[in-house]
């Protein structure tokens, strides 16, 4: 990804920035937090949806006459409405879910929290991303919120993001390392 379009100074950063803004003058911070991550769950969870919102081809009205049904039928504030209208008005849709994530890490780094990727084979149950949090949060020294994501390649295990430390215990990564082991033992 280009410079462009991460961290806060970037455009992801601008467009977090400004509806945090917009979020907070309404006392809404946490009612959008909440509407943006059940709508990053989606997009991740559908091939269809982030087909729609990374695809060039398709069209602006269609775009955004999807993204105001899904909106309504998760029974999204107006402001996540005209924010999501907004970012598809300027044809920045393959961006939302990284502008999701900085909003996010905005709202985190207000409260005091640090905030982790975590990647799992299977989605975590309750009991696990507690306990995932927990051993985040004796790592940090500090809060740790969550963003959790599925990726079945990894087979088993987890790959953990904090900050600029990543831990990779992850299956496919260990297999990885057994073949370059074996390969060099050849």
């Amino acid at each position: 990804m280009t410079s462009a379009t991460t961290g806060l100074g970037g455009l992801t950063g601008r467009y977090a920035q400004a509806l945090f803004e917009l979020a907070e003058q309404e006392k809404s911070l946490d009612r959008i937090a909440d509407e943006l991550s059940q709508l990053a769950a989606m997009i991740r969870s559908s091939d269809d949806l982030l087909r729609l919102i990374r695809s060039p081809i398709i069209a602006r009205d269609d775009q955004r006459r999807a993204m105001e049904a899904i909106i309504e039928a998760m029974e999204g504030s107006a402001l996540t409405r005209r924010f999501v209208s907004l970012v598809v008005s300027k044809r920045r849709l393959y961006a939302l879910p990284d502008m999701i994530d900085a909003y996010l890490g905005l709202i985190a780094a207000r409260r005091g929290q640090a905030t982790a990727e975590v990647v799992s084979a299977k989605p975590l149950t309750k009991a696990q991303a507690a306990a995932v949090a927990a051993a985040l949060k004796s790592a940090a020294g500090m809060e740790v919120a969550l963003a959790t994501r599925v990726d079945p390649a990894i087979l088993g295990g987890l790959v953990v993001k904090l900050g600029s430390r990543m831990v990779d215990s992850s299956l496919s990564a260990k297999l990885n390392r057994l073949s370059l082991a074996i390969k060099g033992m050849g």
